[in-house]
């Protein structure tokens, strides 16, 4: 008799740079959430959908993955936002998954997202369960890994905790079953050759963006944004124009750099990266233009997002 169905959604929560993005990508199998060692990269909640085929003792299944900014103290409407981010993907989940670096020791950004699960689950404690991943077990010592899960059993009673490299894959197998065990029997909610719900204009507005991340310093990663004017995607060719937005003059500089150099390293990095991904050769034009207080203003922060654009 076969086993039935399973779907449900899993909502990924941790701290800024603990590798939210990373297992997504892992897990998914592309890259559908930029990556740089800078804090807060994600801004917004990321779905990335994995269908698994049934195999000996395991039903075939659907999960939707949430990835979610990390945890931290809001200093900005933009911020703020970021944080509502990850209230709205704690709100709609079958299974949490709190990913924390085991690299580190425990801090303020791992009090917070606790506090923030805990919340949640007094609200709702009928929906779903908590997982802890400890997260980059390639570059610790063995030894450390039996106190690190003791310690964090002493927090709270997770359903599992599970260690985990989302950078090598190690231990993404185990969690894997385990996350399929706890979700409910359910319908498919994408299509099977999907793989996010997000458009393309987006993911190329993402991938703009993780270069200028990469490749400035300082704050001025923090007061960029990435908003795609025109995609148009032809037989052979995909033209993307697309504006980066700072706050000052001075950031504009940087971005543009000596006789534009800068800002025609970034393009051509971004651009290959982008027919990596849409599997097309592509045409990029980029415009800087500054726009004081962006990350103050609703109407700016909602045209960014495609959600509500």
């Amino acid at each position: 008799m076969a086993i039935p169905f399973r779907s449900g959604f899993v909502s990924i929560i941790g701290r800024p740079n603990a590798g939210k993005s990373t297992l997504l990508n892992s897990l998914v199998g592309e890259k559908l959430a930029i990556v740089t060692p800078k804090p807060q990269t994600t801004r917004t909640r990321i779905q990335g959908l994995l269908n698994v085929k049934a195999a000996k003792e395991r039903p075939a299944a659907q999960i939707v993955f949430i990835d979610t900014p990390g945890v931290h103290r809001p200093d900005s409407r933009l911020n703020r936002k970021m944080l509502q981010e990850i209230h709205e993907a704690l709100e709609s989940r079958d299974v949490v998954l709190l990913i924390v670096d085991a690299s580190e020791k425990f801090g303020s950004g791992d009090q917070q997202a606790l506090e923030l699960i805990k919340q949640h689950m007094d609200e709702q404690p009928d929906r779903g369960r908590v997982f802890l991943l400890l997260n980059k077990i390639d570059i610790i010592p063995k030894q450390h890994l039996l106190p690190l899960i003791e310690e964090w059993n002493r927090r709270h009673e997770f359903q599992e905790i599970i260690p985990v490299s989302a950078r090598t894959g190690a231990g993404l197998d185990v969690l894997l079953d385990k996350i399929i065990q706890a979700l409910p029997q359910g319908p498919r909610y994408f299509p099977e050759d999907q793989v996010t719900d997000q458009p393309e204009r987006f993911l190329a507005a993402e991938i703009i963006r993780e270069q200028i991340l990469r490749k400035t310093g300082k704050e001025v990663p923090y007061s960029i944004a990435v908003m795609v004017e025109r995609y148009e995607e032809l037989e052979k060719l995909i033209r993307i124009a697309a504006t980066i937005y700072c706050e000052r003059e001075g950031q504009k500089g940087i971005i543009i750099g000596k006789r534009g150099e800068h800002l025609k390293e970034m393009g051509t990095a971004a651009r290959l990266e982008l027919e990596r991904l849409l599997g097309k050769k592509v045409f990029l034009e980029l415009h800087v233009k500054v726009k004081p207080g962006w990350r103050e203003s609703q109407a700016f922060l909602e045209d960014l997002d495609w959600r509500t654009s």
